[in-house]
């Protein structure tokens, strides 16, 4: 019922704020189609499939796209990662460029899962990889039949999860190794998606975000209130290491970061564990950060 009554609101407001085309239930399928695939941890089969997907995906929809391959060697592991971000181009020839980001790989150890028999088994990653990832493929689609009015980049970091606990080693490697190797024309501003599918969706203002585009920041809220979207709270709440950091400081570029990193509250932890699955998520989460990137990308009068 609660359901129901969620997806009836949405429709109400879209008649109210004049309509979005994004489509949360597509966007959970792509959801559960790269969860099928079992994790996608670096050096894993299913790592090695989500690669070939994305790229398959991606070819008939981008205006161009970019394979960035790299390796990273672990010496603590005495192993070489084959890594590598996929960057998909929509009207690339136009001005006042942006990225839109997610990381597609996963985490390779649930070490905070309460069971300690599980501690390194590689996580699912429903939240933590497949939905930003689900939410730009599906973005992706929607570019590739109405030209956006901007360049837009959507690029999907790999390795970002990799790291230790205890260290800040090992991790956003995919985004720190593009932002100093730029394969694109520098973008002018860049949203990061991360965590964005947790059911009980809480987004608060990420501190560097704020710090970095306070403008970008400002425009979101200003359409998630227009839409009535609770989930995007107006609050500045904690510092978050993620891919939004690396093209700050490695490229300048002023980003955002929309995460929910308390998954799913500040009582109960589902972040790298293994009871990160598609039963935690939903559409309606989806629907939400999907619609607000819809929006600010096609507004005539963002980006201005």
């Amino acid at each position: 019922m609660k359901k129901h009554l969620y997806l009836i609101l949405i429709l109400i407001s879209a008649c109210v704020t004049g309509g979005h085309e994004f489509d949360g239930e597509r966007a959970f399928r792509f959801l559960h189609q790269q969860c099928d695939l079992g994790p996608r941890n670096p050096g894993s089969s299913g790592h090695t499939a989500q690669r070939n997907m994305l790229i398959e995906f991606l070819k008939p929809l981008a205006d161009t796209l970019i394979i960035q391959d790299f390796k990273r060697f672990i010496p603590e592991e005495n192993i070489t990662l084959n890594l590598t971000n996929i960057i998909a181009g929509f009207t690339p020839e136009k001005e006042n460029c942006i990225l839109l980001g997610a990381h597609w790989d996963t985490r390779p150890r649930a070490e905070h899962d309460p069971d300690p028999t599980k501690r390194h088994i590689p996580i699912l990653g429903a939240n933590d990889g497949a939905s930003g990832t689900a939410v730009l493929m599906h973005m992706a689609e929607l570019m590739a039949e109405r030209k956006p009015p901007r360049a837009v980049y959507v690029v999907f970091f790999d390795g970002e999860d990799y790291g230790y606990p205890g260290t800040l080693e090992y991790y956003c490697m995919g985004s720190e190794y593009f932002a100093k190797n730029l394969p694109i024309p520098k973008p002018e501003e860049a949203i990061i998606i991360d965590m964005i599918g947790d059911a009980d969706l809480q987004i608060p203002v990420e501190r560097n975000s704020v710090n970095s585009h306070p403008q970008l920041i400002k425009k979101l809220w200003e359409i998630a209130a227009r839409h009535r979207f609770g989930a995007f709270i107006h609050q500045i709440d904690e510092e978050i290491y993620d891919d939004h950091l690396m093209l700050i400081r490695h490229a300048g570029i002023p980003s955002v970061d929309l995460i929910d990193f308390k998954y799913p509250n500040r009582f109960t932890n589902y972040w790298h564990t293994t009871m990160d699955t598609p039963d935690k998520c939903s559409v309606e989460s989806l629907q939400i950060i999907g619609t607000v990137l819809y929006d600010y990308i096609f507004d005539k009068n963002n980006g201005k």
